[in-house]
């Protein structure tokens, strides 16, 4: 009978924003804007970084490895998006959300660890710079990446797995606009007592950490800047860690909202808003945001578009 019940919903339904269909329409021009706006302005910082030599360092190094982390992640959650705001009734099947909730986690659970590397990055940069390249060698970096992805994986995994191993007996209305696991535990019909403890400490553990690590780092880079005797040392200090500052702030301030008030009073509708800030915002922002506050960004964008525009119309 378990097993019959286990193999009894063998798809889901994405109710998306079905209680406002007259603004279906508009929000589905408005998130295809930002989808493809996500994907050119990460590739862009993607393809400008392996072609600029200067920008080689590692911290251009880990941006490059953050937009290849929003990139995946925008194609992940936004096609079944829009898919379902343009109709009515969007189904998905059991396998494929089960995979887009694993990919949801990797590149998540990745990203957050990703971020205290390059906060660890900036202080060995501002607090130790004769030791800075024996402390960031290519292996060094090299090892940082790795540990960020890996990372992601060993949460995606044993979450999805623990997820999609309870029962689901019906009903299969997922109300949300893709396979998030505080909405699809929902649907379970099992005791998720011992996974809800899981989740929210795992939750915790994965967001303190590489937070505390940022917190840190960026404590010691604060009283190191204040010591530095020129100001224009300090001005440009301060500007290579406002774009860090400001997508720590976006990501972990939102995704925090979602993952740690599984069980909230909050509305569906008002959880889903909650979801899309860190799904759609953050993707969105940090490439306008590394792209506008670096000035070697800024010179190998206008570099690259030389290159390729200019030259080509002459």
């Amino acid at each position: 009978m378990k097993r019959q019940n286990q193999s009894s919903v063998v798809e889901f339904i994405l109710l998306g924003f079905s209680n406002f269909p007259e603004l279906r329409e508009r929000i589905f021009g408005l998130f295809l804007v930002i989808y493809v706006v996500t994907l050119v302005g990460n590739a862009v910082i993607i393809v400008v970084i392996s072609l600029d030599q200067s920008l080689q360092a590692p911290m251009y190094l880990f941006l490059q490895n953050l937009s290849v982390v929003e990139v995946s992640f925008s194609a992940v959650i936004m096609p079944e998006m829009l898919a379902v705001l343009s109709t009515e009734k969007a189904t998905i099947s059991f396998a494929a959300c089960c995979a887009q909730m694993y990919f949801i986690l990797l590149f998540g659970g990745t990203e957050c660890f990703l971020l205290g590397a390059m906060a660890y990055d900036r202080f060995a940069a501002i607090c130790q710079p004769l030791s800075y390249p024996m402390l960031m060698t290519k292996r060094a970096f090299l090892k940082l990446v790795l540990l960020s992805w890996l990372s992601g994986v060993m949460v995606a995994t044993v979450q999805t797995t623990w997820v999609f191993s309870f029962p689901f007996c019906g009903p299969n209305e997922i109300n949300h606009l893709f396979c998030e696991t505080p909405p699809v535990l929902e649907l379970v019909c099992a005791d998720t007592f011992l996974f809800e403890i899981y989740a929210f400490t795992g939750t915790i553990l994965i967001v303190t950490v590489p937070f505390l690590l940022i917190l840190l780092s960026y404590v010691r880079i604060l009283f190191a800047i204040l010591k530095m005797p020129a100001a224009t040392g300090r001005q440009k200090a301060f500007s290579t860690c406002a774009s860090h500052l400001t997508s720590v702030t976006l990501f972990y301030g939102t995704a925090s909202m979602t993952y740690l008030q599984p069980k909230s009073n909050y509305s569906p509708e008002t959880k889903k808003l909650m979801s899309l800030s860190y799904s759609l915002l953050t993707p969105l922002l940090n490439p306008l945001i590394y792209s506008l506050r670096n000035n070697e960004m800024k010179r190998a964008l206008v570099k690259l578009w030389r290159r390729t525009v200019v030259s080509q119309a002459v």
